[in-house]
């Protein structure tokens, strides 16, 4: 299901978007860009209202080492500007993986891809259509 809502460029926020598309924080997920030293650039969808757990990722992922990537570098890795970053459709294929904390729902909620644009899909369907790793990766 695709939901539309209006953006406030001053606050991109998980948060924020929640409370537009009517979902608690930790069923709307945030996309973020990293790079392992040892894989180079993945990307974690975690609650919004958690951090992403670098150290974790990093063991999941095979890296001994992972960073955020500057925001700078988004859009240009992945086809979408920060705040409409998406697991689906981007420029490349990269590694995916998936808070643990979003099997609980019947369905969580990803950026389409734009700013003011949100899905609602089973956390089974995006594992199954993007090959999808499933672990705990954020941290409250």
């Amino acid at each position: 299901k695709l939901i539309e809502y209006e953006v406030d460029e001053s606050d991109l926020s998980a948060e924020s978007v929640a409370k537009k598309v009517g979902l608690p924080p930790e069923q709307v997920f945030k996309t973020l860009v990293a790079r392992g030293d040892r894989i180079g650039v993945l990307m974690a969808c975690i609650p919004g209202h958690a951090e992403l757990d670098l150290k974790a990722i990093a063991t999941v992922s095979g890296n001994k080492k992972v960073e955020m990537v500057h925001v700078k570098e988004i859009q240009q890795l992945t086809g979408y500007i920060r705040g409409g970053v998406s697991p689906i459709g981007t420029k490349k294929r990269y590694p995916i993986f998936l808070d643990e904390s979003g099997m609980k729902f019947p369905f969580i909620s990803i950026s389409a891809g734009a700013r003011g644009s949100q899905i609602f899909i089973s956390p089974k369907d995006l594992i199954n259509a993007l090959d999808v790793k499933v672990y705990r990766i954020a941290r409250s």
